[in-house]
Parts: structure tokens; C-alpha cells; sequence
């Protein structure tokens, strides 16, 4: 057996596969017709010289084989990733490729400034992708993108986390709410209100039960909601109470759709931190960001 005959192309080929857990996935993920991606896979499968995927029933799975060749192909996938950086860097910064991932509440100012960040460097590829906090922490973990920018510090992870702007999180009413209006309410006057509050987990719900629980406040859980606006909707029908980031609420606030309340101890104030794992060499166009997070921060 020699795999200098094995190309980078069946490799891939094969790594979607192994990934998508299925022929015609893959194929269609990759833009090749599932005959041509078959082909690719049995002659990569006659180089190794042993069956790479079985199938059981309608499903497929790796053979020993096939899981060996999976970790070889995402340590030659990362040495690739490492070698683009490696010669984007002999190129300076205005080269190579960012990817971010970041907190669905944060959408409300880092985009703004990526794009301010893009227009200094136009030559710099960039790719971000949105999710929860549980979503950022799954793909953290994986370590598939360059920075991680999130409001609650992931506490069971090696990583390095370097805190950037202020959050702070405000409680917001509907219009006609009858607490609109008064000053400095204490926290126990709100141990009855119903309140909408994103997924477990989330970090903003994290500190708004942490900060309830040290008033003695058991907060009345009426609805939980999977996205900041879908809860600003709720909360302007007049169904609860929420606890949002301020950035979130610039415009309902300003349209009169919400009030913020006068409660004590509010705004809490949190911080956006830029997390990637500890060890991780970032490369040029990540760390210019970051820089440019420092010197635009909002």
C-alpha cells in the first residue's frame, strides 16, 4: 500500500463524506454527482487497500480504516489552514482569511464593525457565522474559526479571554405596563411579573438569575424564547417582563415599542470578551482584528 497516489481531492472527497455521514450529501455539498464522488471514494478505498465506510441498513459508517484516514485528513486539513497563514503572513496583514463566530446579541455592533474592519482591509477573506451561546461553545470546541466573540466566559474550557466593550443589560416593559413610570423599584417588586427569558444556558439569562437570586427574587418564568427579537415582539405584547442587552433595544426604545425600567441594581453591567483556545497562533488577520476591536470598540 502507497498513498503517495491518494490526491488532496479524494481526501476531501472523502472527509465530506465521513462528515455528512452519507453518499449523496456529501455529493451535493461538494457540487459532484454522486457517481463521480462513488468513483472517487472506491479508488481512494483501493489505494489504502481496505474498505473505508460499511453500511448497515440505509446507514453508513467508518470501518477502522475509515476512522484512521478522518483524523489523518483533518491533521492534513489543519496544516494546510496553518500553511495559508504561514505564507499570508510573509505577505503581511492585507492577506488571508478571517473567520469569526459570534453571539446572535452581538450582531447589533461587531458586524458594523467588520465592515468598517473589510473596507481597511480589503484583501482579507472573512467569514462569521451567528448562533447561541451553545453554538459558539460546540464550534469553540472544535476550534473551527479564528475568534469567538461572546458575553458569559466559557469556565470549563482552556482558553484565552480578553474582555472588549461594555454590555450592559437593561429590564424592559411594554408600554402600558403598570410599573412604567416609577423610580428606583426594588427587585422584590417584581417577584410576581411574568418574564420572557431566552434558552438555558444563555448568558444574559445566566446574569439576570444570578443578580434576582442575591435580592431573594424567584423570578416567574411565563415564556422562553429562542431569539432576542422574537422576545422584544413578546414583551411589546404585553405578555412579560425581559432583561435584554441595551444594544438589542436602541430602536424599540427609541419608538416608544418598549420602556426600560427604573429597577435597582439595572443596568447590569457585563462585558464582550474575544475567546479562542489557549496555544492557538492566531494568524496576521485575526490579530489585526482584534486590534481593531480595541480601537473601535463601542
Amino acid at each position: 500500500m502507497s498513498l503517495r497516489h491518494a490526491t488532496l481531492h479524494q481526501l476531501r472527497i472523502f472527509q465530506a463524506v465521513a462528515s455528512h455521514g452519507s453518499f449523496a450529501r456529501a455529493a451535493e455539498a461538494l457540487h459532484l454527482s454522486p457517481p463521480t464522488l462513488s468513483l472517487q471514494v472506491k479508488q481512494l478505498s483501493e489505494t489504502v487497500g481496505q474498505p473505508l465506510f460499511e453500511q448497515l441498513g440505509k446507514k453508513i459508517y467508518l470501518t477502522a480504516a475509515g476512522r484512521t484516514l478522518a483524523e489523518a485528513c483533518r491533521d492534513i486539513e489543519s496544516r494546510l489552514e496553518q500553511l495559508s497563514q504561514d505564507l499570508a503572513a510573509l505577505q503581511g496583514v492585507e492577506r488571508g482569511s478571517l473567520k469569526l463566530a459570534i453571539l446572535t446579541t452581538v450582531k447589533y455592533t461587531v458586524p458594523k464593525l467588520l465592515g468598517g474592519f473589510c473596507a481597511a482591509h480589503p484583501g482579507i477573506d472573512v467569514a462569521m457565522v451567528v448562533g447561541n451561546r451553545e453554538n459558539l461553545l460546540q464550534r469553540l470546541a472544535a476550534n473551527q474559526d479564528d475568534l469567538y466573540i461572546m458575553g458569559q466566559p466559557p469556565e470549563q474550557m482552556d482558553v484565552i479571554c480578553e474582555d472588549f466593550a461594555d454590555n450592559p443589560l437593561v429590564l424592559v416593559a411594554p408600554p402600558d405596563h403598570p410599573l412604567v413610570g416609577q423610580q428606583h423599584i426594588a427587585p422584590r417588586k417584581l417577584m410576581n411579573q411574568p418574564f420572557i427569558f431566552r434558552e438555558p444556558g444563555s448568558g444574559t439569562r445566566l446574569t439576570a438569575e444570578k443578580f434576582f437570586a442575591t435580592q431573594g427574587v424567584v423570578l416567574k418564568n411565563r415564556l422562553e424564547v429562542g431569539s432576542n427579537e422574537a422576545i422584544k415582539q413578546t414583551v411589546a405584547g404585553g405578555l412579560g417582563l425581559a432583561v435584554l442587552s441595551a444594544t438589542t433595544v436602541v430602536a424599540e426604545l427609541a419608538l416608544g415599542e418598549l420602556v426600560q425600567l427604573d429597577v435597582q441594581g439595572f443596568p447590569l453591567i457585563r462585558r464582550w470578551h474575544v475567546v479562542y483556545p489557549r496555544g492557538k497562533r492566531l494568524s496576521p488577520a485575526a490579530l489585526a482584528f482584534k486590534e481593531w476591536l480595541y480601537r473601535h470598540r463601542p
